[in-house]
């Protein structure tokens, strides 16, 4: 199994390994006694006799049939457990509920009753998996909303406006990711944290999950989405606290705003003291050097 880099891995590889250790308890069983029928009742050379006649073991058959269903109803029930953990079972609960939108939904729903109760209905409903956070921690996940497009994951971090291809995530702290796809279905997976989800053109899933192991993990789109569907990968990286608010700060500067410094200038339409301008003035020439400088001196235009 690849690393577990959440409590919910953990969770999963638990009932995956029990569910192993019961599929190869009842191979070893079922092919032993299959090699040891084939050679305790073989045929002896010169018997022609016929064998027994049994018509059947009702016990036996009782037994059998006793033991697989226990197991599949312990099996079941422990899956149950461990779904209901994941938040699988409160669907609501995974995404904002959008109150506002609600009451004022509530305000005219004499007016569309029909539309408004589908509309109302629509803004609860969840399509994902993840716990509710905002209820049982008392702080609050991070955010951060996934784009699917073929053949990219684009993350935006709502608090920040931070925009990048690649998630970044403290670790010990609830992620809820929002995610939504741009052309096709697309799926996000990462197989450190045993979770996979579909991202839906025209509707919004969720996943939240809590890394707990520092690293750098592998993001996967498992649902193929045309030509280049294997090349769709991009890369999760869990950080510190301290290492996250650096990404952060880093990467807030960097798309910050400043487009006196940021915009791209046309040289070609510049004369020569504007071009040399800020060259000339690290090597303290002044500007009358430069304008005695030759228009064809020199290669830069």
């Amino acid at each position: 199994m690849p690393l577990a880099a959440s409590k919910d891995a953990n969770d999963i590889d638990e009932i995956f390994n029990l569910m192993m250790t019961i599929a190869t308890g009842l191979f070893l069983l079922v092919e032993g006694a299959i090699i040891y029928t084939v050679i305790r009742f073989r045929r002896r050379k010169g018997d022609e006799t016929d064998g027994p006649s049994i018509e059947g073991n009702v016990p036996l058959e009782i037994l059998w049939t006793a033991i697989p269903t226990v197991i599949v109803f312990v099996l079941a029930i422990y899956s149950f457990e461990i779904y209901n953990d994941l938040g699988g079972l409160d669907p609501a609960s995974s995404r904002d509920i959008h109150q506002q939108d609600i009451a004022a939904d509530l305000e005219t729903i004499s007016e569309k009753p029909t539309q408004i109760a589908l509309n109302t209905s629509q803004s609860q409903l969840a399509l994902g998996i993840g716990p509710d956070y905002g209820s049982k921690n008392n702080r609050p996940p991070l955010i951060v909303e996934v784009k699917g497009i073929q053949y990219a994951w684009l993350f935006t971090y709502p608090d920040s406006g931070i925009t990048t291809g690649e998630l970044h995530i403290p670790d010990n702290r609830p992620v809820k990711l929002k995610m939504t796809a741009g052309d096709v279905i697309h799926a996000f997976w990462v197989p450190q944290l045993r979770l996979k989800q579909d991202v839906i053109p025209g509707r919004e899933s969720i996943l939240a999950f809590t890394a707990n192991r520092i690293g750098t993990y592998p993001i996967i789109c498992a649902e193929l989405c045309g030509p280049y569907h294997g090349g769709m990968k991009t890369t999760l990286h869990v950080e510190s606290s301290q290492e996250y608010e650096q990404w952060i700060q880093n990467n807030t500067l960097a798309q910050k705003d400043d487009l006196e410094n940021t915009l791209a200038v046309n040289t070609q339409t510049l004369s020569n003291n504007e071009f040399l301008a800020p060259y000339a003035k690290e090597f303290g020439i002044g500007e009358e050097a430069i304008a005695t400088l030759h228009p064809h001196s020199h290669h830069l235009q």
